[in-house]
């Protein structure tokens, strides 16, 4: 790990700062660790705030109209600079030896393949990457000898427990359920895009929050564990574990169970994902079972939480369909933080254009098909999310 360089895609959002964190913990213990590249969506005024933490060779923004201003904040710092969708891949392509893929959503495919494509260590934050094309995903990886290092804390706690994968009988991800686990649908109907984002455990930003409210995100971490580990969907189980401390499962042959345990903070994965094949000696929450109490777990609500099974039928159906699904999702869920639709009405509008997909749902050939997917996911939903929002 020491004089590992790394790149971190998607900067300012929760898990880029908490790279940064456990980043600067590492280099206070001495440790020499350089950055090459850092990316981030609008917010300028914090990725401007990490470079001068990082101090890497390269910074980039989605946003090209921010490009003078962020020239001008960065003035000083020999920081080289871009801006556009290929900046971004071009700061997944710079030499860093580890890669930290954050950016959320769909966004965060082309610039993460970019780093894949080079044969990095690539770690895997940006569940989209899988969701929306991963067979072809993975044989780029294949192709090139990346190493893919899952970050988001159910699929990391399985690749540290998962010793002997042609023994598994299956696996189980856990789940808190959300800011809504006991609540009634018809609390639901009338949530608010802050009741929805007020995750009990967990710190996220807001699209990720709504997809744990609805619990979409654990579906989509289904898809994701199906790929990541090779496994069919019906040897993975989801189980409601409110007190996030066992963060999945493995169930071998002979009966044995095996679960990561750790109090619920991002910088273990992290810091995890960034040591191996080692550990590192950071400041994370330490767990105090006695503290903890209980560890309950049940089986989750299909009826009120209605995305767990349209991801499952959506894995079933292929690449095409994941690719669908996300899309749909993405444009749902923007349209609820903006008040445009209900809660309840998030779901059911990812099922309309799944159900209305038709040809789109066939499974891509390549990247180009899985963006041409999820353009027209994306139309449909925008068409089905203004006659909600007008009715």
């Amino acid at each position: 790990m020491n004089g590992r360089s790394v790149s971190i895609l998607g900067v300012t959002g929760s898990v880029g700062r908490s790279t940064i964190e456990v980043i600067q913990e590492l280099r206070g213990q001495g440790l020499d660790i350089p950055v090459e590249a850092v990316t981030a969506g609008g917010n300028l005024q914090a990725l401007v705030d990490a470079c001068k933490v990082l101090r890497p060779r390269f910074a980039a923004l989605a946003d090209e109209l921010l490009l003078p201003k962020a020239r001008e904040a960065l003035a000083g710092l020999d920081i080289e600079i871009g801006a556009g969708a290929s900046a971004l891949e071009e700061a997944g392509a710079r030499p860093a030896d580890w890669v930290m893929s954050a950016i959320v959503g769909a966004a965060g495919l082309r610039p993460t393949l970019a780093a894949v494509r080079r044969g990095a260590l690539v770690a895997l934050a940006n569940k989209e990457c899988l969701v929306c094309a991963g067979p072809l995903f993975l044989a780029a990886a294949a192709a090139s000898h990346a190493r893919l290092l899952p970050v988001d804390s159910e699929h990391n706690a399985i690749f540290q427990v998962l010793t002997h994968p042609d023994r598994v009988e299956k696996i189980t991800l856990t789940a808190s359920g959300g800011p809504f686990r006991s609540a009634t649908r018809e609390a639901m109907a009338s949530a608010t895009p802050a009741q929805a984002c007020a995750h009990p455990k967990w710190s996220m930003g807001p699209k990720i929050s709504v997809d744990s409210a609805t619990l979409m995100n654990k579906g989509l971490e289904l898809i994701e564990a199906s790929y990541l580990f090779d496994f069919k969907d019906d040897k993975i189980d989801i189980v409601i574990h409110p007190q996030s401390v066992v963060h999945s499962l493995v169930h071998y042959c002979d009966g044995s169970v095996l679960a990561q345990m750790a109090a619920p903070d991002m910088r273990i994965p992290i810091s995890y994902a960034l040591a191996w094949p080692e550990r590192a000696a950071v400041s994370t929450t330490r767990l105090d079972l006695a503290a903890a109490g209980q560890l309950t777990f049940e089986a989750p609500d299909l009826e009120k939480f209605p995305a767990l099974g349209l991801c499952r039928a959506a894995l079933r159906a292929g690449a095409g369909a994941t690719a669908t699904l996300n899309a749909a999702n993405e444009i749902a869920v923007e349209a609820f933080l903006a008040g445009r639709i209900r809660f309840l009405d998030i779901a059911g509008l990812v099922e309309e254009v799944m159900e209305g997909a038709g040809g789109i749902a066939k499974t891509p050939s390549s990247f180009d098909e899985v963006a041409a997917a999820d353009g027209a996911a994306r139309r449909a939903a925008r068409e089905i999310a203004g006659r909600l929002a007008a009715a």
